[in-house]
């Protein structure tokens, strides 16, 4: 894993006025868009297509998600705010931060007029075509957020040619395909809010990067887990000086500021005495160790481990004390407590301790490096510890660590390597997410499809030969798991039409999925690791 030493400035801070980008003169063609600057025609088309496409995918499945965020319309709507976290209703309760909520409240106002049935609290799994396309059009237009923050990245880039495709990357990724506009969430909107917040470190504006991000905290509370990266970034490098004293005003500035999102946020429910109620639906400590689809990360090869012991003891005879209660807790994937039968179990304290271990490792180094590079390879780390290591996470938290690593993914081919390992075995994590007949084929076409376009023009520009024979069999090695995929995703298809929907068996390609998937995310967080810890920043 080669290393290039990184620059202690943001990418403008490498280049003279004269050579800083500047967006090109404008067109009357495209001056609707131009809120950024001018907008090229190809970004335009890449837009408009991408658009397209996602209109034709409003009749695909949806998920119980769709139901949800139908719900919450109601809740938000016909509701007043003193209720919102009180009402059960359907069983699909809200559960996300006040700002999401007032998210939904806004969104319901026009719902209202295109069908008032939409925000009808009563009128429970409804699924005619005008909230079929209400919903759906507000997740395309919501994204158009990720889609303003990839166009100031390229303005801003020393290299816009390659921040381009690394754009694209993002806006095109199959993970917010699959889950926003196939299975139905607002990713897209959020981790747009998440890159203008990165965006800002980078352009040096970190007062508006820390408020960005706590504002982000209260759409959706599974960014925490970057929050410990964002703490120490923003105290060591704009609450203090480089000789280490605190600077106090922009200590009080970043405090004050930070409160009073927070403010706005839960204020009203902390003056109606409604805090523990709200909090209670935020973080619910009912669930298991792992989802109902054992998210690929360490647990999942322990669980799958606790599987095989629990079957040389059933079938070989291996001496070994079996939890009874374990013996069918984790084979159907059912949500709820995770019991092994054979190897010890683990309970919430666990996986805190050894996130937070993790953590402290990368926390320490940015703590001595607190650049905007060492910053996002912090960033993405904390998300990635959390994701290995995290109670109870869900294949979707994958775009926690995708998204930041994208950013990465172009400073030299050891950082492109770990970040196909990790988009190609992520990506294929979210594949059970979709398990329709009509988008089987469409997931994997569109997946192979942006391989294509994003990570073979990459390879042209940043393949390394390898130095030594050790790092040739392992670049070897590699490459053979990235092919894997191939007959991976043929078992999963074939397999149960060869087992005719055996329910003894049915289980066993989610596992296949999940197994082999954590090896590479685990191997791609290990070399992620070890490059930032030897990386000079």
């Amino acid at each position: 894993m080669n290393t290039v030493k990184q620059s202690h400035s943001s990418p403008t801070d490498q280049l003279d006025d004269s050579q800083k980008p500047h967006a090109p003169k404008s067109t009357s063609a495209w001056t609707w868009l131009n809120f950024l600057g001018d907008v090229s025609k190809s970004e335009v088309d890449v837009l408009l297509l991408s658009m397209a496409f996602k209109f034709l995918l409003f009749p695909a499945y949806r998920s119980t998600d769709f139901e949800v965020h139908r719900n919450w319309l109601a809740i938000t709507h016909s509701l007043p705010i003193s209720q919102w976290y009180y009402d059960t209703t359907s069983e699909w309760t809200l559960d996300y931060p006040p700002f999401f909520a007032y998210f939904e409240s806004l969104m319901s106002i026009p719902a209202s007029f295109i069908d008032p049935k939409i925000v009808d609290l009563q009128n429970l799994q409804y699924d005619a075509w005008t909230v079929i396309a209400y919903q759906r059009l507000t997740v395309i237009i919501s994204e158009l957020v990720l889609g303003a923050a990839l166009l100031r990245f390229i303005r801003v880039s020393v290299d816009p040619s390659r921040q381009r495709i690394l754009s694209a990357s993002l806006f095109l990724h199959p993970g917010f395909l699959m889950i926003d506009h196939i299975h139905f969430q607002y990713n897209g909107f959020m981790f747009g809010i998440l890159l203008w917040s990165i965006l800002m470190a980078c352009e040096g504006r970190k007062l508006a990067s820390g408020i960005l991000f706590a504002v982000l905290l209260n759409f959706k509370h599974i960014y925490m887990y970057l929050a410990p990266a964002y703490f120490i970034y923003l105290l060591r490098s704009y609450c203090m000086s480089p000789a280490g004293a605190i600077i106090p005003t922009r200590f009080i500035s970043l405090a004050n500021s930070v409160l009073l999102v927070f403010l706005a946020s839960l204020g009203p429910f902390v003056l109606m005495g409604q805090l523990p109620q709200l909090l209670s639906r935020l973080f619910p400590f009912t669930r298991g160790l792992n989802h109902a689809y054992w998210a690929p990360n360490a647990w999942a090869l322990v669980t799958a481990a606790d599987r095989v012991l629990l079957q040389l003891v059933k079938h070989l005879g291996v001496e070994l004390v079996v939890n009874e209660s374990g013996i069918a807790s984790t084979s159907r994937g059912l949500v709820g407590d995770t019991v092994f039968a054979v190897i010890p179990n683990i309970k919430p304290i666990h996986t805190f301790i050894v996130t937070i271990i993790f953590q402290m490792v990368y926390l320490i180094k940015l703590w001595s490096a607190p650049t905007y590079k060492s910053f996002v390879a912090a960033l993405t780390l904390c998300g990635y510890a959390s994701y290995m290591f995290g109670w109870h996470v869900h294949e979707k938290a994958i775009l926690l660590v995708l998204v930041p690593l994208t950013l990465l993914a172009s400073e030299n081919y050891a950082y492109y390597k770990t970040f196909v390992i990790a988009s190609v075995a992520g990506i294929f994590s979210l594949f059970p997410l979709i398990f329709t007949p009509a988008e089987t084929l469409l997931k994997i076409v569109y997946s192979f499809i942006w391989g294509g376009m994003i990570l073979y023009p990459l390879h042209k520009q940043l393949y390394e030969f390898p130095s030594s024979l050790p790092w040739v069999l392992l670049e070897s090695f590699e490459n053979a798991y990235l092919y894997g995929f191939a007959f991976l995703q043929a078992f999963v298809t074939l397999f149960p039409l060869m087992t005719g929907g055996n329910p003894d068996t049915e289980f066993l390609p989610l596992m296949a999925t999940s197994v082999y998937c954590a090896v590479g995310l685990i191997w791609s967080f290990i070399r992620l690791s070890t490059l930032y810890i030897i990386q000079q920043y």
